[in-house]
C-alpha cells in the first residue's frame, strides 16, 4: 500500500474539519500527530475535557488510515445501560437472556476491518473490560450465550474525559487494559488553553451559517469578539459552536454585537487579569518563569483590547511589531491572521 495522504489534502467530513481548525501550537501538533498515528494501526487513547472533539479526532484518524473505506463505529459507553453493554458490544445468541428472540451481531463485529471508537471508556464495567482486553490481545469476540468465539480485525480507539491513570490507582479500571489502550496517547487541549484560536473558530462557524443561508451577511463586532476571547468556554468547541449559532439567530442585523451577548459571556471581558502576588520565599523563586507568566498575561490582555490586531497590541505594550511577534511565539499565543487585515508590515 502506498503512502497515506496528508491531512490537509484529504477530503474529510465537516466534523473533522471543525474541531481541527486553529493555528495555536497545540492544534498544529495535534494535526501532525494524527497524520503520524493514523496509518500505524495501533490502539489510541484520546483524553480531553467534554466538548474538545475527541470523537472528531478519532474520525480523523480513521479517515487517514488504511481502513478509511471500512466502517467507523462510535460507541458511547456511558449512554448504554451496563446490563445491555455486553450484548451491544459482543452480540448475543438466541435465548441467551430474556428477550433475546434471535441472534444479533455486536458492534465489534459490525466494525470488523474498520475502527471502533469507545467513548467514555472509563464507564465500562470491570467484567467487560476483561473481555475487551481479550479482543485487543487475541482478536476474538465471544457473543453472549455463544459456545465459540469468532475472530475480528478491528482497530480500537478509546477516549475519556476523566483521568484513567487515577481510575487505575483507585481500582476502578484495569491496569493492563489501560496500558494496552494507550499505545499512543493523545491529549486535546481545552479551548481556554488555545485562546488565540477562538476568532478562527468563530469565523469558521459563521462561515458555515452563511453557507446554509445564502444571501445573509453575518459578522461579529470587535467588542463582541473580545468577550468571546475572554470567556473560558468550559464546554469547549461544542459550546462555542452552539453559542455562535445562538448569537446568529438572536442578531436582528448583520452584525453580532455585545448587546445580545448572554451575561456570563459579556462579564468575562470586564475584569482585567489580577496582578501576580509575589513574595520571595526562603527557597527562592524562578524569576524567568515569573517574567514569562507576566508577559503572557499582558500579551493576552493587549490582544483582547486590540481585537486580535497584533500591531495595535504591540503599540499598547510599547513594543516593536517584530519584538511583539517574537514574544507571541515564545508564549505560545498566535493572533489570527483574519483579524490582522489592514496591518502595516
Amino acid at each position: 500500500m502506498g503512502p497515506q495522504p496528508k491531512f490537509a489534502e484529504t477530503e474529510a467530513p465537516f466534523a473533522v474539519e471543525r474541531a481541527l481548525v486553529g493555528e495555536h501550537p497545540a492544534i498544529v501538533k495535534l494535526r501532525a500527530l494524527i497524520e503520524r498515528v493514523a496509518p500505524a494501526e495501533v490502539t489510541v487513547l484520546i483524553t480531553g475535557e467534554s466538548g474538545t472533539g475527541k470523537e472528531v479526532v478519532a474520525q480523523a484518524i480513521h479517515t487517514l488510515s488504511p481502513r478509511c473505506n471500512q466502517p467507523f463505529v462510535p460507541v458511547n459507553c456511558a449512554a448504554i445501560p451496563h446490563d445491555l453493554l455486553e450484548s451491544e458490544m459482543f452480540g448475543h445468541e438466541r435465548g441467551a437472556f430474556t428477550g433475546a428472540a434471535g441472534s444479533r451481531h455486536g458492534l465489534l463485529t459490525t466494525a470488523d476491518r474498520g475502527t471502533i471508537f469507545l467513548d467514555e471508556i472509563g464507564e465500562m464495567p470491570g467484567a467487560l473490560q476483561a473481555k475487551l482486553l481479550r479482543v485487543l490481545e487475541d482478536g476474538v469476540v465471544r457473543p453472549v450465550g455463544a459456545d465459540r468465539a469468532t475472530r475480528v480485525n478491528v482497530r480500537v480507539i478509546a477516549a475519556s474525559n476523566v483521568d484513567l491513570a487515577d481510575a487505575v490507582a483507585k481500582g476502578r479500571f484495569r491496569e493492563d487494559l489501560f496500558y494496552r489502550l494507550q499505545v499512543v496517547p493523545i491529549v486535546i487541549a481545552p479551548v481556554r488553553e488555545r485562546r488565540s484560536d477562538i476568532p478562527l473558530l468563530t469565523e469558521h462557524f459563521l462561515e458555515r451559517i452563511r453557507d446554509r443561508t445564502p444571501g445573509r451577511e453575518i459578522a461579529i463586532s470587535r467588542e463582541a469578539m473580545v468577550a468571546m476571547w475572554s470567556y473560558d468556554w468550559p464546554g469547549n468547541v461544542r459550546e462555542l459552536e452552539n453559542m455562535v449559532e445562538r448569537l446568529a439567530i438572536m442578531s436582528e442585523g448583520s452584525i453580532i454585537d455585545t448587546s445580545i451577548l448572554p451575561e456570563n459571556l459579556a462579564a468575562s471581558a470586564r475584569p482585567a487579569s489580577p496582578p501576580i502576588a509575589v513574595k520571595l520565599k526562603e527557597g527562592g523563586l524562578n524569576l524567568n518563569d515569573l517574567v514569562r507568566e507576566l508577559e503572557g498575561r499582558l500579551i493576552n490582555d493587549a490582544l483582547k483590547q486590540a481585537g486580535g490586531n497584533k500591531q495595535a497590541a504591540a503599540r499598547l505594550l510599547g513594543l516593536k511589531r517584530t519584538t511583539f511577534s517574537a514574544k507571541l511565539r515564545r508564549c505560545g499565543v498566535i493572533a489570527p491572521a483574519s483579524l490582522d487585515e489592514g496591518e502595516e508590515g
